[in-house]
């Protein structure tokens, strides 16, 4: 078995295992958190709004903290658009998602995604060198903030070379590429990149929860 065959077999196969069954495991916890009855009496019995209103509101800073963390709120923005375009739009991506989800889309030109691969992967450096160096930043960094840039780092580095032919045989960096996701897989569930999964039901939770008690989130 060559490292190509490996990464398109067993590492491709037990990494979306552990991907989903991770997945499905923290947000059944999260579930199971909002699960206990709340006994207090609600000020407002359907709260539904205040869920989605505070979904819309916290996606963007409150205003006094805007002048001190506009540069991580913008360039966070870009880099994940930059990103979600080039995994959503790269054909031959498209081809792997259509083998899973039995459909597919219309792709972007190869030169737009590569494009946006590089937007990504250089604002995310930006972002890793600011983490390390900011003294406040530096302080509440701990190792899954590092562990969770880098494991997205990889497969934008490895992909590009690929893309390329740069380094080694096509095979090669292919083989590379898609064991670089397969990581990013496997960490998806344990991480804080969770946070793409958690981030809008967190947040209606958070909403609908204050609502019931008659408070603004």
């Amino acid at each position: 078995m060559t490292l190509l065959d490996f990464a398109r077999g067993p590492a491709l196969q037990w990494s979306m295992i552990i991907l989903v069954a991770g997945v499905l495991w923290r947000l059944g916890g999260t579930i199971l958190i909002n699960a206990k009855k709340d006994l207090s009496k609600a000020r407002k019995e359907h709260a539904v709004a205040d869920g989605l209103k505070t979904i819309a509101t916290r996606s963007l800073p409150a205003h006094q903290f805007e002048k001190n963390i506009r540069f991580q709120h913008f360039s966070g923005y870009a880099w994940h658009i930059a990103l979600f375009v080039s995994v959503l739009f790269f054909a031959p991506h498209i081809l792997f998602f259509e083998s899973v989800l039995g459909f597919g889309w219309p792709s972007l030109p190869n030169s737009i995604i590569l494009i946006t691969a590089a937007i990504a992967l250089a604002i995310l450096f930006a972002l890793l060198i600011r983490r390390a160096t900011h003294p406040v930043q530096r302080i509440i960094s701990n190792a899954d903030d590092y562990i969770s840039i880098l494991v997205v780092i990889a497969p934008l580095i490895t992909g590009i070379l690929a893309f390329a032919h740069l380094g080694a045989r096509y095979e090669t960096l292919l083989a590379v590429h898609l064991l670089s996701v397969e990581a990013l897989f496997v960490w998806f569930p344990f991480g804080k990149l969770m946070h793409t999964a958690l981030t809008f039901p967190s947040r209606y939770q958070a909403g609908s929860s204050y609502g019931r008690k008659g408070v603004r989130a």
